[in-house]
């Protein structure tokens, strides 16, 4: 959203080994450490944030690596570039996130996916670091996945092993512009935004419920709910991240009032 207010502390570690220093100074010294990702589903107050905001940008944290049909990648790769590798290397199933902008570590936190399938139901392994800087592997057997959520819940994820099958590499670029015209068609992804608002509750669709509330194209100050799809917030120029907060509140409100539902939402805010 191109939203939010300063980071106390800002790093971009160059290796691992850097990092699990600047993650082990922080807890010796009680200052909050947050991961940054591809900040492609966050909403930071435009007070800033305390604390140190750490990001893995260093190419340290975004090899990609393809062995027999396992894809390992980086937690800093670009979803986008992981499916690219996958596809180049006729491996099927990441395909299926088509058109989800970010990074591997944070589509993994936060379980992305869409209509055809989560990331999470790859997952082989994941290697995270915690918060007194102690990294541990996990398998897929340690590991749960939901609705926009899973148990990679530490401080860092540093890198995942997807398991995939092997396919026709033109059935697999056919299905994979399939879903990313799909996504064009019906998301306003030329416009600033942080994806869906809203989670969809159980049954139901979070952009409907906005649609059929009458609520596109509400405005408040630069922010606006998008005419294209009732659950995504688009900002322009001179937006603040109160705009847009006001906008979640008066959609939370609206659609409780008129359905009894209470929305969640699904960016992160900072």
């Amino acid at each position: 959203m191109k939203l939010g207010g300063p980071a106390q502390y800002f790093l971009t570690p160059r290796s691992r080994d850097e990092l699990v220093r600047v993650v082990k100074y922080c807890h010796q010294h009680k200052i909050a450490a947050r991961i940054l990702g591809g900040g492609s589903n966050l909403l930071v107050r435009d007070e800033g944030v305390s604390g140190a905001v750490i990001q893995l940008t260093n190419p340290a944290f975004s090899e990609v690596t393809v062995t027999g049909t396992s894809v390992t990648a980086g937690a800093g790769a670009l979803l986008s570039h992981v499916l690219s590798v996958a596809v180049k290397a006729e491996l099927a199933g990441l395909e299926n996130l088509a058109g989800i902008p970010g990074t591997v570590g944070g589509a993994l936190h936060g379980n992305a996916g869409g209509r055809n399938g989560d990331i999470g139901q790859y997952v082989h392994k994941a290697t995270i670091l915690t918060v007194d800087g102690i990294v541990h592997e996990r398998p897929a057997e340690e590991l749960s996945f939901a609705y926009r959520q899973s148990s990679l819940d530490e401080l860092v994820i540093l890198e995942a092993e997807f398991l995939l099958q092997k396919d026709d590499p033109d059935e697999i670029t056919q299905r994979l512009r399939k879903i990313w015209i799909m996504k064009k068609a019906s998301q306003p992804l030329s416009s600033q935004s942080a994806g869906c608002i809203f989670k969809n509750p159980r049954g139901l669709s979070a952009g409907s419920l906005i649609d059929q509330a009458g609520l596109k194209g509400t405005r408040i100050g630069k922010a606006e709910i998008s005419d294209r799809h009732a659950n995504f917030i688009v900002t322009e120029e001179g937006a603040s991240s109160a705009d847009v907060l006001k906008l979640v509140d008066l959609i939370r409100s609206k659609i409780a009032d008129k359905y009894g539902v209470d929305l969640q939402p699904e960016i992160n805010i900072w």
